[in-house]
């Protein structure tokens, strides 16, 4: 059949018993839109599950919500329908055309559930009125779709870490707080502070719901949690570590601002800190090249020093499309935290930090990581 004449996908959602709702933070960006579209095309047969990893065989027995069984929903300050963002994204080459027209009816289903966020330009609610909207759509959503639970989701641009003694919560903390209300099982897949201000401490204790992470784990970093303990397991003196990114889209515009990229290398340079034990020289640099679009490259020159002081360069370049890479994770980790809920868990989950730069502690080596990760696996099928 040509890619003129496919078919819409069959479907999905809550129909057949109860399904799992999935809140997105930022839910008309490149990440989320990518979401919708993959879960669609995969849940529907259309291609295969790469880079998901809640598809393969140590989670076949963790009770996980079936993809198809996932509604979307969730939170933007912007208005575009995400039918057209699917079709930009489409244009610039991040998603195939075929499976953006045959996830046409799931996108215009997740956009009429899309409520908008906030704070905008001129908004002047409080906190605590924010927070309770923001509550509110949740759990209307919640209510109104039938499903049995609802995972927040943040996948919101990158927000700068907010100065010691602000008045105000950033915007992320204060989703953190609405999902905390709702009830609802929370995943930080960004830098941004969310749940972890100092605010939110005795609510995240106290609302017995699952939360994880910060800042999800997708290129480069993903590189640096394999080799740096590599370096250090070897013997091999790291001397310095420097690092350039290049991207365009959403996150290029939102990381020109120093600030906000300095949250993000936070976790890049904790990731070093923890394998090496120390925090070697250099730095991470990122630029803004709009000309990329949805496209990154990544590149890292590693300085190191081995037997008899022989002085060596390890030099790693990472191309890829942001979207595409974080969309497989976002719906791991909205599967796993709602299986989390479902089985009665109600605290941090350090051991999904094999998706994060930040994780709820643990190790930050990428092996040791994925064994924890099996191992909850392994914990969640024992719960069934």
């Amino acid at each position: 059949m040509s890619e003129h004449t496919e078919p819409s996908l069959p479907r999905t959602g809550p129909e057949g018993g109860a399904g799992t709702g999935v809140w997105l933070i930022g839910a008309r960006g490149s990440v989320a839109t990518t979401t919708v579209v993959g879960c669609a095309t995969v849940a529907a047969g259309l291609c295969p599950p790469t880079g998901l990893v809640t598809e393969t065989e140590p989670f076949a027995a963790a009770g996980l919500p079936a993809l198809s069984s996932l509604v979307f929903g969730g939170h933007d300050t912007a208005d575009w329908p995400l039918p057209k963002r699917a079709e930009a994204l489409a244009e610039q080459g991040v998603l195939p055309h075929r499976f953006v027209r045959a996830a046409h009816r799931e996108l215009a289903a997740a956009d009429r559930e899309i409520r908008a966020g906030g704070p905008s330009a001129g908004d002047t609610r409080t906190d605590e009125e924010l927070t309770a909207a923001f509550t509110a759509d949740i759990e209307d959503f919640t209510r109104r779709t039938g499903v049995a639970r609802t995972v927040v989701v943040n996948v919101a641009s990158t927000e700068p870490a907010p100065a010691e003694g602000a008045a105000r919560l950033p915007a992320s903390s204060l989703y953190a707080a609405a999902a905390l209300r709702a009830g609802c099982a929370y995943v930080n897949f960004t830098p941004s502070t969310g749940i972890r201000h100092p605010a939110l401490a005795e609510a995240a204790r106290t609302a017995g719901v699952p939360y994880t992470g910060r800042d999800g784990k997708t290129g480069q970093t993903l590189l640096r949690a394999v080799l740096a303990p590599m370096f250090r397991q070897r013997a091999l003196d790291v001397r310095a570590w420097s690092g350039t990114n290049l991207l365009g889209g959403g996150d290029g515009a939102a990381l020109a601002d120093a600030a906000a990229a300095a949250a993000k290398n936070a976790g890049k340079n904790r990731v070093l800190e923890d394998s090496l034990g120390a925090l070697p020289e250099g730095e991470v640099h990122i630029d803004d090249v709009p000309a990329l679009g949805e496209w990154k490259t990544a590149w890292d020159h590693v300085a190191f020093e081995g037997f008899l002081g022989s002085r060596m360069v390890l030099q790693t370049i990472w191309q890829g499309c942001d979207s595409a890479l974080a969309a497989p994770l976002v719906l791991d980790l909205a599967r796993l935290a709602a299986r989390a809920h479902e089985a009665g868990i109600t605290e941090s989950l350090p051991e999904l930090g094999f998706y994060f730069k930040d994780p709820d502690g643990g190790s930050s080596a990428l092996s040791e990581q994925y064994a924890a990760l099996l191992r909850f696996a392994a914990r969640l099928a024992e719960a069934r």
